[in-house]
């Protein structure tokens, strides 16, 4: 089997057990006059789940994958070494860095510092272009998630908002 089917069975065994407690277990806890409401906190899980479940099986399956077969396409898990895996190990890097330094230093620095330095990872080297990108998107995501969705994100590090 190819390195694709059996990520696709790891990602379908995970999903399956997040959807079993999405579907099952999530909810038992809600109070009653929360379980009037269209909108459940499990919503999303459900809908997330049942998504990943059927993607997953569609490449189970080989469902995506053209008649012809095209060997190019598959990974040569022999020539890993041409592949950039330095760039991927980073980037995870970086997320894990996001990850711990989004309270300490805040959600604007944390996600400018990460989006310029994982485009800089990529290859991008138009720095001024790169740093307007990343300012945008940085203000934009703050914006949308703190005053339409009305969850608070600490916008500034712990010392400047007095935590």
């Amino acid at each position: 089997m190819a390195l694709d089917r059996w990520i696709a069975l790891i990602v379908l065994l995970i999903c399956v057990a997040y959807g079993y407690a999405a579907f099952f277990s999530m909810d038992d806890l809600l109070p009653p006059i929360m379980r009037r409401s269209p909108i459940w906190p499990s919503s999303f899980p459900k809908v997330l789940s049942v998504g990943a479940i059927v993607f997953a099986l569609i490449i189970l399956f080989g469902l995506e994958k053209s008649p012809q077969k095209d060997k190019a396409a598959d990974i040569n898990l022999s020539r890993l070494s041409e592949y950039k895996v330095g760039q991927a190990a980073i980037l995870i890097g970086l997320m894990i860095a996001y990850a711990l330094l989004l309270r300490p230093i805040g959600f604007l620095a944390s996600t400018f510092l990460f989006l310029t330095l994982g485009s800089f990872t990529l290859g991008e080297r138009r720095y001024v272009i790169m740093a307007i990108v990343a300012i945008i998107a940085t203000a934009g995501i703050w914006l949308l998630v703190d005053n339409v969705l009305g969850i608070f994100l600490r916008p500034f590090p712990l010392f400047m908002s007095g935590g």
